[in-house]
């Protein structure tokens, strides 16, 4: 018979953690005729209402024809059946009361003869569309206007000095925007998509008018266009930045770069800048072809000008996520946001390394000089007034807007220590509410009330006279005259109510708030609620681990290696706490919000599957090989399932069988200065698989993904650790993927990515 008629694998393997069993291909049996339908889990269990939701189901009497019954009998959706246990539809968006931050709802199997299961499962559906938050701003070139996307709600936002705000409706997920002045001199505002394969282009004088649109990779994480009509776009599926004409909507050239691209910069008229969320890394391209020229990440020859890090360059053993990029084309010099360069083992123990600052980086030599830092915050946002010389860096985790002498800073270390000439708070409303009593802040050296602000995004007009901040939390526009000084108020004008969701709002102040001056919060460690690449952290043991994801976090308790907090609520006392340094413990009102907050981060849509939420027949996977997902399923839940079951395909997403610590052969270190490691655990929590086609890198040490220099440094050795993880790290206490052809594991693989 033909391959695709088969699934599975061949043999019985009894190993010492157990059996494993691998059975040999049969052929693919018609779904029995059952006289009750069983629904036994939905996956993933929570999911945003904000786009269209692929779900997984999993039962037995499954049959051609069913319906997923939502608790609207009349709003039904098709299912389409794999087999007696496995279905999958897509749920659309769903609107719900802007103030509910959630809504639980019962789902049902309906066979076509009426049948029901029962009783029915409980799916959480996370009010996103409801959720203004704003991420990404330009003010345009021509005219005094700027721009402002809230991608939960799909709206841009028109900012001008002298007109109330206007809020315009725009395509799906609006993640990135920059704006494109023609040969006619006519400009226009760029806007790329989470969820929309399309680049929107407005008229930026009447963007009331509707855009006109060019099919682009959808799942864009970052946009910047050149004087020559090229829109240079990062998107985190495949990892890569585009080069799109946008007079022809002509491809150019597209190039794979570091995990997780976002922050993109032009350097003069020959390099583009990308910043690599989770390797920390800025890859610099070619424009004209695409061509990596060269990779740039802090190592033991970047200096660190205070801070608290200052001490420990010798250990730099990599990047952080470079969190904004800036070019300065008078200095020829690019400034790089992050939380400082990552101290991995030294002899000291000292862990968790944030140093919230400011780098500068030689891009001609390829070299990190230095990093400026604050210690206390988290640097977010960048503007650039070159002719100036002044750098604005927003700092969402204070509430502040810093100015810094940018020809200090590439002067040398000891003219960079001098380069911060001032600092300005930003304004909260007096009636908007507070994550504490009033009298809490700016007291025993905390932060100010300015963190309920969360500048997020910065606007700078080109002659550099205006300064236009938006702020995430507040939901105000800033307007300021510049040079900043300290203490000068802007004119705020009101873009949206970010409060009807006011639990959750203050939730997102506090993960992302440092209050204590510490240079900690919740998004230092897991950027946007994502993973941050490895750290070198924990007490006992004290190792290199990977930062996990917190999408959908809260169906895997419990937390940490070993296992530390058995809730969200028991991690944002603990963390919460420790992360401020106790400055002050976190109150009970404080530990409700954080921790709801975090309970509701979602996963993405996962794009590897149909338009019918199912794994497809055929997919290429990252590396160019082809594989057969569902023909994977079979192998998969022969070889895998005991340890990773469905929905979430990890064991802690159900009460009785949470908290199994196991060995499985990986690595218990990354190899990295081992002596300075503390390896007499080698057992790790079991990951939950779904969302793994986002997940960079893998394992606890992070050693699927990252390699390690000659010098001490890391650096990125696979942009596909899925590939890795079961061709290099399933031994025969993990899954033992040699006893597989390499049919079979590329089918394994594309399975995985389809969860």
């Amino acid at each position: 018979m033909k391959r695709e008629h088969y699934l599975g694998a061949a043999v019985l393997i009894v190993v010492a953690s157990g059996i494993l069993l691998l059975v040999r291909r049969h052929p693919i049996q018609p779904a029995r005729p059952a006289e009750t339908v069983r629904l036994q889990a939905i996956g993933p269990r929570l999911v945003s209402n904000q786009t269209s939701q692929p779900l997984a189901l999993y039962g037995s009497g499954f049959r051609a024809g069913m319906q997923v019954v939502l608790d609207d009998p009349a709003s039904a959706l098709p299912a389409t059946v794999l087999d007696d246990g496995h279905a999958y539809v897509r749920l659309p968006p769903r609107a719900l009361p802007p103030a509910d931050v959630q809504r639980v709802i019962p789902v049902q199997i309906r066979l076509p003869d009426g049948t029901l299961s029962s009783p029915p499962l409980m799916l959480t559906v996370v009010n996103d569309a409801a959720f203004v938050d704003f991420t990404a701003a330009v003010t345009a070139r021509t005219i005094p206007r700027t721009f402002a996307l809230s991608p939960n709600t799909d709206q841009l936002f028109v900012i001008d000095a002298d007109a109330a705000p206007k809020a315009l409706s725009t395509g799906d997920g609006p993640s990135a925007l920059d704006t494109w002045q023609d040969d006619g001199g006519a400009e226009h505002l760029v806007v790329a998509h989470l969820y929309e394969p399309a680049l929107r282009l407005y008229d930026v004088a009447h963007p009331e008018a509707g855009p006109r649109s060019l099919k682009a990779p959808a799942y864009a994480s970052g946009l910047v266009v050149g004087d020559g009509g090229i829109a240079y776009l990062a998107e985190v599926v495949g990892d890569t930045v585009s080069a799109i004409d946008l007079r022809t909507g002509e491809v150019k050239w597209r190039a794979p770069v570091d995990p997780n691209p976002r922050a993109l910069a032009l350097c003069g008229t020959e390099w583009l800048a990308v910043g690599s969320l989770q390797a920390g890394t800025i890859d610099v391209l070619d424009r004209a072809s695409g061509r990596l020229l060269r990779r740039i990440a802090p190592g033991p020859d970047t200096s660190i000008v205070g801070g608290g890090t200052d001490q420990y360059e010798r250990y730099i053993m990599g990047g952080t996520a470079p969190r904004a990029l800036a070019w300065s084309e008078a200095l020829q010099r690019l400034f790089v946001s992050s939380i400082g360069p990552d101290i991995g083992p030294n002899p000291d123990r000292m862990e968790v390394s944030m140093n919230g600052g400011v780098g500068v980086v030689d891009v001609t030599q390829g070299t990190f000089l230095r990093h400026l830092g604050f210690g206390m915050g988290v640097t977010g946002a960048l503007a650039l007034d070159d002719h100036r010389g002044l750098l604005y860096a927003a700092d969402p985790a204070l509430g502040i807007v810093r100015v810094l002498d940018a020809k200090a800073l590439t002067r040398s270390d000891e003219a960079a220590a001098g380069a911060l000439r001032e600092s300005v708070e930003l304004p909260v409303p007096d009636d908007f509410p507070l994550v504490r009593p009033a009298a809490d802040f700016g007291v025993h050296q905390r932060a100010t009330r300015a963190l309920h602000a969360g500048p997020a995004a910065l606007g700078l007009t080109p002659d550099g006279s205006s300064l236009t901040v938006i702020d995430r939390f507040t939901g105000d526009a800033v307007l300021f005259a510049t040079p900043l000084q300290h203490g000068q108020a802007g004119r705020v004008q009101h873009l949206s109510d970010t409060t009807i969701q006011k639990t959750r709002r203050l939730g997102q102040i506090l993960y992302y708030a440092d209050l204590g001056h510490s240079a900690m919060s919740c998004d230092a460690c897991h950027l946007e609620g994502h993973t941050g690449g490895v750290l070198f952290a924990k007490t006992h043991p004290l190792r290199i681990y990977r930062s996990p994801t917190l999408r959908a976090v809260r169906e895997s308790p419990p937390y940490f290696t070993p296992a530390s907090t058995f809730s969200l609520a028991e991690t944002a006392k603990i963390v919460g706490g420790r992360n401020r340094y106790h400055n002050p413990d976190p109150s009970p009102a404080e530990i409700e919000a954080l921790a709801l907050f975090t309970s509701e981060l979602t996963l993405l849509p996962n794009p590897y599957v149909g338009a019918d939420g199912a794994p497809v027949e055929t997919l290429t996977l990252p590396d160019g090989t082809v594989g057969h997902p569902r023909l994977g399923l079979n192998v998969f839940e022969q070889s895998c399932s005991g340890c990773h079951p469905a929905p979430h395909f990890t064991r802690d997403q159900e009460p009785a069988t949470r908290g199994q610590y196991l060995d499985v052969g990986t690595p218990p270190l990354l190899a990295l200065r081992e002596p300075m490691q503390e390896a007499a655990l080698k057992t790790f929590g079991i990951p939950p698989l779904v969302g793994s086609w986002d997940v960079w890198p893998m394992l606890g040490t992070g050693s699927a993904g990252f390699a390690v220099r000659e010098d001490g440094t890391l650096e990125v050795n696979t942009r596909f650790p899925l590939r890795e993880v079961v061709e290099k790290y399933s031994g025969p206490k993990h899954g033992n993927a040699a006893a597989l052809t390499p049919e079979e594991r590329n089918d394994l693989i594309a399975y995985l990515l389809s969860l």
